[in-house]
């Protein structure tokens, strides 16, 4: 049964917490980094969630930053009216619940920018080096459409590779999934490609497209 409390924070001595033993949420070095630089750059915005004993139901990476960061004293909330039941759903769901939400990339792409504009570390936003690259963001710059397509930062000739890039008749389009997302849409394309004799994804898409009513296929061009 639902019970209603009034959030109270205060401060505990860290030592005195006491991890669930059953945790199955796993937090790598890496993480526990970026918390930990999360928490010195913004404080503590998100106090640790504890039962009536002590024990940790949510906030376990945030305590293992606050060791790293050898602080003796955490914020807690205490959620004492939980049942067992409710006390170990909840450890699931705190950190089930964030990860079924969806990014507009449009506007991920547009805040990324304006925080590079004000020259934010955006290590410290949670995105690593793979994921800023794959919005277009490379070593914390905005990697332009020349840079991306002729491999200037590659330190390769912009001028030659341009002019080969326009003279061929092969472009290429990069699609971006979530991690989550990415597995599936690999094996519907393996499996949609087998069903219906395709060899590439390339195909796939085509095929997809003029399945669909749109005339997409290789033209040959005019000539004056």
């Amino acid at each position: 049964m639902a019970t209603e409390t009034t959030p109270q924070i205060t401060l505990a001595k860290l030592d005195d917490l006491i991890p669930y033993a059953n945790n199955a949420r796993v937090h790598s070095d890496e993480q526990i980094a970026q918390i930990a630089a999360s928490i010195k750059e913004f404080g503590w915005t998100n106090p640790i969630l504890v039962d009536g004993d002590n024990g940790i139901i949510a906030g376990h990476g945030r305590v293992q930053a606050a060791r790293k960061l050898k602080q003796e004293y955490v914020p807690v909330i205490e959620l004492n009216g939980l049942s067992e039941a409710q006390r170990r759903a909840y450890i699931l769901a705190d950190n089930r619940l964030a990860q079924n939400a969806d990014w507009d990339f449009g506007i991920l792409e547009i805040e990324i920018a304006n925080l590079q504009d004000l020259d934010f570390d955006l290590n410290l936003t949670g995105f690593d080096a793979t994921d800023l690259d794959n919005l277009g963001f490379v070593s914390g710059e905005v990697q332009d459409f020349e840079s991306e397509v002729y491999g200037i930062a590659n330190g390769n000739d912009p001028a030659a590779l341009k002019e080969s890039y326009e003279s061929s008749s092969i472009r290429q389009m990069v699609l971006v999934f979530m991690a989550d997302e990415f597995t599936t849409v690999v094996e519907a394309m393996g499996n949609y490609a087998e069903d219906n004799s395709l060899s590439n994804n390339t195909e796939v898409v085509k095929h997809l497209l003029e399945s669909n009513g749109y005339a997409i296929s290789e033209r040959q061009t005019e000539e004056d």
